[in-house]
């Protein structure tokens, strides 16, 4: 009997850490103190650390589903759109605007930690990047160098603005987005100086930009 009550307490702890986590890292990013969440739980830090023991697992424990509901969403309307560059201007949009009102997701978007399964969903939506931006250049509407990589660059400077502007300007990402737009529109185009990151490149970009850490 003891033994199947302490299976509950677990269980219910389990529980309250993650819906504190959810709530601690919405509102404040997942850089959030842990000590933190687990106050919100009720529950010591050291239980958190039994349950979970590192940062990247309680993210992935808790912000998966939430950040493929979100992106999945965006990217829904974006390839509904029967324009395709509204299609895209919609989707860049879209994501930023996930950027700023969820610190969360944001730091979900930039990369900030590389826990396991938010890498699955990243490339899940990186696959649907892919058709929407390859949709607007077929219509010759985006124009034909803009790459995958480079549209994580734009959630990337997004990120930054809005960690940077939240509290003095929190529309300014808004001007920042709306004039990028206007210059990936084809007639816009003047040719590059720099070709596009290749894979390996991007990867190695994200390593070093990543905040990986541990509990």
């Amino acid at each position: 009997m003891a033994k199947g009550a302490l299976r509950a307490d677990a269980r219910r702890n389990i529980e309250k850490l993650r819906v504190a986590a959810v709530m601690v890292f919405r509102e404040k990013g997942l850089h959030a103190p842990l000590e933190e969440i687990a106050q919100r739980a009720g529950v010591s830090s050291g239980t958190l650390y039994n349950r979970f023991g590192t940062r990247e697992a309680l993210i992935d424990a808790v912000m998966p589903e939430l950040a493929a509901q979100s992106l999945g969403e965006v990217a829904r309307r974006a390839q509904a759109a029967r324009d395709p560059w509204d299609g895209f201007a919609g989707y860049v949009m879209g994501v930023c605007e996930l950027q700023a009102s969820d610190p969360a997701l944001n730091d979900v978007i930039s990369r900030r930690y590389a826990a396991e399964q938010l890498t699955v969903i990243c490339r899940v939506t990186e696959e649907r990047e892919r058709y929407i931006i390859e949709r607007a250049q077929r219509e010759g509407l985006l124009r034909a160098d803009f790459t995958r990589e480079d549209m994580l660059f734009v959630f990337w400077s997004t990120a930054m603005l809005v960690r940077h502007t939240t509290g003095a300007a929190p529309d300014a990402w808004r001007r920042s987005v709306g004039f990028l737009l206007d210059g990936l529109r084809a007639e816009a185009a003047h040719p590059l100086q720099a070709e596009p990151l290749t894979r390996d490149q991007m990867e190695e970009v994200m390593f070093r930009l990543g905040e990986v850490g541990t509990i």
